[in-house]
């Protein structure tokens, strides 16, 4: 079986990759990525080590994608992934949808055209932004949660956020470019007849994320933390009490295998992939971790809201369990433990990839 993997030399499309070559799975790999982040060229040299073949290439561009050859499946990785991005309006509204949607529009004329499977890394950031930004909150260890004896909107328990949760407008110019892409991929797959998944993933954090708080939070935090960079408490009163929920990228190796392993209709095409609560921490428990190990670094705190900012987004992979069996393997320690390590090792990894 051969995949093509859009936007490989990101984080997410690398590791993905690199994960792939360890399990022996005997997939034969194919990447394309445009180079366009700071640190891609650095994931191109090991990526070439591991004898995945990657193309320079932008999937914006019909023309680029005239010479890929056929694939049995798509894994489209590629994606401006800040929620912040175009919230400014000019070019950077455009070239968010440019890079998300029209992006995914080609890959899906190159799925009509190769008949190829196509799978979607899509992100929490497609449900609607007002009720989860009103939702009943406390705050228990220095992390928000919902208050459970309280009245919750649909699609919002114990779990998590499920599936079931509006994804009516606003949901950022980013929320909207997934959005669309996800309903653009399942008219493509039903009109053309060729298989099409879509993973809304949580927020993936690992050794080797690119460092800008608005794509990896995790990974910046740590490692502004070790270089004694400054660092704010944004929103919430300034107590760093909003939290999020983690996920490793290899963890999806497992979930992808099946999706690739054939058809099947009964299973639901739209699917939440994140760490779930286990693995949810606030801004103010990483800095506890990174004091712990680094010892204390003062934060600084404004109060000020900021669009888009929500106190509590966790992932309910519920539906992920039942379907196809997936659960996620990487504990928040252990990638808290390996992004630290990365960060101890690279002391220019900030400069290198911000």
């Amino acid at each position: 079986m051969t995949i093509l993997l859009t936007g490989v030399c990101g984080f997410v499309g690398s590791t993905l990759a690199a994960a792939i070559v360890d399990l022996g799975l005997g997939w034969t790999l194919l990447g394309i990525d445009n180079f366009a982040r700071a640190g891609s060229e650095l994931n191109r040299v090991g990526l070439k080590r591991l004898g995945v073949k990657v193309l320079h290439g932008d999937i914006r561009c019909a023309s680029d994608l005239e010479g890929v050859p056929a694939v049995d499946w798509v894994i489209d990785c590629a994606a401006n992934p800040s929620v912040l991005a175009g919230a400014e309006g000019g070019a950077a509204s455009r070239q968010v949808m440019e890079h998300n949607l029209i992006g995914t529009l080609q890959m899906l004329e190159y799925c009509r055209r190769s008949k190829a499977g196509f799978i979607l890394l899509s992100t929490s950031r497609v449900y609607s932004i007002p009720p989860l930004a009103g939702l009943p909150i406390e705050r228990v260890n220095g992390a928000y949660r919902p208050q459970l004896g309280g009245v919750l909107p649909p699609g919002v328990g114990p779990a998590g956020i499920s599936e079931d949760f509006s994804t009516s407008v606003p949901v950022s110019l980013y929320g909207a470019s997934k959005l669309a892409s996800e309903v653009l991929a399942l008219e493509y797959g039903a009109t053309f007849g060729f298989p099409v998944w879509i993973n809304r993933c949580g927020v993936m954090a690992g050794a080797g994320q690119f460092g800008r708080p608005d794509q990896g939070i995790f990974a910046f935090w740590l490692h502004s933390h070790l270089r004694r960079r400054a660092l704010k408490y944004i929103g919430f009163d300034g107590l760093g009490s909003q939290t999020r929920d983690c996920l490793h990228p290899r963890d999806l190796v497992s979930l992808l295998r099946r999706q690739t392993g054939g058809p099947d209709r009964s299973k639901p095409q739209r699917i939440n992939v994140g760490g779930g609560v286990a693995s949810a921490r606030s801004l103010g428990q990483l800095t506890e971790w990174c004091d712990a190990r680094w010892g204390a670094h003062p934060i600084a705190a404004d109060p000020r809201p900021r669009p888009f900012d929500l106190p509590w987004v966790v992932l309910d992979a519920t539906a992920a369990e039942s379907a196809w069996g997936w659960t996620p393997e990487t504990r928040v320690d252990t990638i808290l433990e390996e992004i630290g390590r990365h960060a101890e090792a690279n002391p220019d990894w900030l400069e290198i990839s911000s």
